[in-house]
């Protein structure tokens, strides 16, 4: 039996479940080929993901293709109850609820592995690390699948130690993922975030990107294009030199800190912004996290301040003379503040889910414990899909050409 927050909302969830369905054609023809087999019938997977209406797109073609789904959300605020709802009112079993609490977010993800999943499919790594502890240690998991750079990041350090107890692919490594979800997804939704949650004129102001990974690059581009001046902090020489050669400004975080008006976190990393970085921001600076977790920015120390809730997801944070503003409580602010990344760009890291769930089907007895990327054939699958969908055609190599390229 599902838990969720209020199951009357089903009916506006369901439009907007067509709504991001109507806009997800790449995963559409990847569902519609495979429904009639019933490739995954007689596999429970449960699901540790952002429920927006695009992920409840997902959950519905993996019950048309078979299995029984049960879904937990990826992080305690990132629920939509529309979405919780309508999936509940078709079947699936839901664990989540907005403005979760730490403890009611873990109670939800211990119910969802209660029902002995064959096939997890995880954002962060949460359900999976639970997955390899405790009671839940001795459950016959076939493998995972992981959407997050964060989640990925945490099983190799498991992997290092010898710890894990069956293959998970990193479909976030993907190039049909990463490049697009990552950058185009997130550089949209932190744009949408900062509008909604500050509506403030993006144009002439000095934004601060903290990361200059997929994520970082696109939110400097979307953030650019609307007239901001870019200044990049990164610990990575390759990444720094990159966004350097990019057009924009690259230091430290302690010279960024007195000159930015606007800071996003992009890393994945702890303890980004800090103590010290704060005390020297501008009155009126605005802070955003768009990594996965909490931690890149000292919301305990800022939020341990005198604080008031200026705006919707938005905290006005007093220290001393200055007032500093945290959008989110610092969690996922292009989830939490806005509705996450838009369908089309979903479809691509969905349609990755699902082929790579059907590998684990086929082959996951006999891969090994490790983090697996994802197959090419795959990644290609997925970006002619999404170019058919598109109306592109492009050229392929004749038997010459193809002659030419083994030649040595």
């Amino acid at each position: 039996m599902s838990k969720i927050k209020d199951y009357s909302l089903a009916d506006h969830g369901r439009s907007s479940y067509f709504w991001a369905k109507s806009h997800m054609k790449i995963l559409e023809h990847s569902i519609s080929e495979l429904a009639r087999k019933k490739p995954l019938q007689g596999y429970t997977i449960a699901s540790s993901l952002q429920l927006t209406k695009e992920t409840s797109v997902l959950l519905m073609g993996i019950k048309s293709l078979g299995a029984n789904v049960i879904a937990s959300g990826g992080n305690p605020l990132t629920t939509q109850d529309d979405v919780a709802a309508f999936l509940h009112s078709e079947g699936i079993t839901v664990y989540a609820w907005s403005d979760q609490s730490k403890t009611e977010y873990d109670w939800c993800q211990n119910m969802a592995l209660s029902h002995k999943p064959d096939i997890i499919i995880d954002d962060g790594g949460d359900l999976n690390a639970k997955a390899h502890f405790g009671r839940f240690s001795k459950l016959h998991i076939l493998g995972a699948t992981e959407e997050t750079t964060t989640g990925i990041t945490r099983y190799l350090a498991m992997q290092k130690k010898g710890k894990l107890r069956y293959p998970i692919i990193a479909v976030n490594n993907a190039r049909t993922k990463m490049m697009f979800d990552n950058r185009y997804g997130t550089g949209q939704s932190t744009v949408d975030a900062l509008l909604r949650s500050a509506g403030v004129l993006l144009a002439s102001k000095k934004v601060v990107v903290c990361g200059y990974g997929w994520l970082g690059k696109g939110v400097a581009q979307r953030c650019a294009g609307m007239g901001a001046k870019i200044l990049v902090t990164e610990v990575d020489p390759i990444k720094a030199l990159e966004a350097h050669m990019d057009g924009f400004e690259v230091l430290t975080m302690k010279k960024a800190s007195k000159l930015g008006d606007i800071f996003i976190t992009c890393t994945g990393m702890s303890d980004v912004i800090r103590k010290e970085h704060m005390l020297q921001m501008k009155n009126g600076a605005i802070l955003a996290n768009v990594g996965h977790f909490d931690v890149e920015i000292d919301t305990r120390f800022l939020l341990g301040k005198k604080t008031r809730q200026a705006r919707p997801n938005l905290d006005e944070c007093t220290l001393g003379g200055r007032k500093l503003y945290l959008v989110a409580k610092g969690r996922v602010a292009n989830l939490v503040a806005a509705e996450g990344h838009p369908p089309e760009v979903m479809a691509l890291s969905f349609s990755n889910q699902i082929r790579c769930i059907l590998h684990l089907v086929k082959n996951g007895k006999k891969m090994r414990s490790l983090v697996h990327g994802v197959r090419q054939e795959i990644d290609n699958a997925v970006a002619l899909d999404a170019l058919k969908s598109m109306g592109v055609k492009i050229d392929t190599l004749s038997k010459r050409q193809i002659q030419y390229a083994k030649s040595w």
